[in-house]
């Protein structure tokens, strides 16, 4: 089965590398389309690849992709081995600004593919941006993170991003709290 999600994957991401459907592409070095494995049960979803992650041609591979490494690591969880990280959009916007939402709108496609190739039963969505798309529109990260959420069956959980957290040194013990619920509810589903 693995192997059949890695290759429509590939499709997938040669089909994406291609896409000119906003503005975005017009800036980039790469395409960010996503890294891990193709029968993860976890997958993390961020807003949009910066500097770094726009020449590497990978997401979370900067300082605060270093950061989201280390949290992962303590609760046993790798890009290489269990997990699929990915991004709303694809290209880097301008300047690391937030993605807007009609180039939300045109990349989201990509995500869904994804998405229905992995079949997640964990969706972690890192920062505000991620969490109001993918969850609902009106997440407050500071109140809401580590909340959980039921969406079509799938349980869905906003949690800073490591960018932010790397900001605010306060709020890492909250964001590494986050991290410790989502191992609490991967050992429930028995996912480790």
């Amino acid at each position: 089965m693995s192997e059949e999600k890695d290759t429509l994957m590939a499709m997938i991401q040669r089909e994406c590398e291609s896409c000119r459907s906003c503005e975005l592409c017009g800036g980039r070095h790469n395409v960010v389309f996503g890294t891990g494995v193709t029968d993860a049960r976890v997958m993390f979803i961020g807003e949009g690849p910066g500097e770094q992650e726009d020449l590497k041609g990978s997401p979370f591979v900067g300082k605060a992709g270093i950061l989201l490494d280390k949290m992962l690591k303590a609760i046993d969880l790798d890009r290489k081995t269990n997990i699929y990280i990915a991004n709303i959009v694809k290209c880097r916007p301008p300047m690391n600004r937030d993605p807007k939402p009609e180039e939300q709108d045109k990349c989201i496609p990509w995500l869904r593919k994804q998405f229905s190739v992995l079949k997640p039963e964990i969706v972690v969505c890192l920062g505000r941006i991620a969490a109001q798309k993918i969850i609902t529109p009106d997440i407050r990260i500071t109140k809401d993170h580590g909340k959980l959420y039921n969406k079509g069956g799938t349980v869905m959980m906003p949690m800073f991003h490591p960018a932010a957290v790397l900001r605010t040194p306060s709020s890492k013990a909250d964001a590494f709290e986050d991290f410790l619920r989502l191992q609490e509810l991967m050992k429930e589903k028995e996912l480790i």
